[in-house]
């Protein structure tokens, strides 16, 4: 009879993670990212090329290969105030995507933003998303080629 695999809940992934080592930037070079050996009893720092001494005959690699969309946005609204937006999601039709927005003083329905230095506008078209609190905007072209000539990385914020 097979072993039957662990069950887990979410408490089993939750752990201190000082904000010293939550990266900012990626690595330089690629095979100099940080990899955390957790087979032995204590956990052990290495770097992305010791990889290979780590596996045996019989190992699974899974590769994901999705890329991270720029989907941080930085722009102003017609009073000149800074508005940050983090695109959360791009909706199928209209050019039109759901985000959250970081401005001293929310932009009103029928307003636009100018994002990347007035590269484009977009139309504040109001609130959206499950619960209402990210806002509906419309991009002028497809969001994607948008976020990709002008969006920048959304790494985590360091506290």
């Amino acid at each position: 009879m097979p072993d039957t695999p662990p069950t887990f809940t979410v408490d089993d992934f939750d752990f201190d993670l000082p904000p010293e080592l939550i990266a900012q930037h990626p690595a330089p070079q690629r095979s100099a990212s940080r990899l955390l050996d957790g087979t032995g009893a204590t956990p052990v720092d290495l770097r992305f090329t010791d990889l290979p001494g780590l596996l045996a005959p019989g190992d699974l690699l899974v590769f994901n290969d999705t890329r991270v969309i720029k989907a941080r946005l930085f722009g102003e609204k017609p009073t000149g105030g800074a508005v940050e937006a983090l695109i959360e999601r791009v909706l199928p039709a209209g050019n039109e995507v759901l985000a959250h927005l970081r401005a001293s003083k929310s932009p009103r329905p029928g307003s636009t933003v100018r994002f990347a230095d007035g590269a484009f506008e977009a139309e504040v078209l109001g609130r959206g998303g499950p619960d209402g609190g990210l806002f509906h905007l419309r991009f002028p072209s497809d969001p994607f080629a948008l976020l990709e000539a002008h969006g920048h990385v959304p790494l985590p914020p360091y506290i």
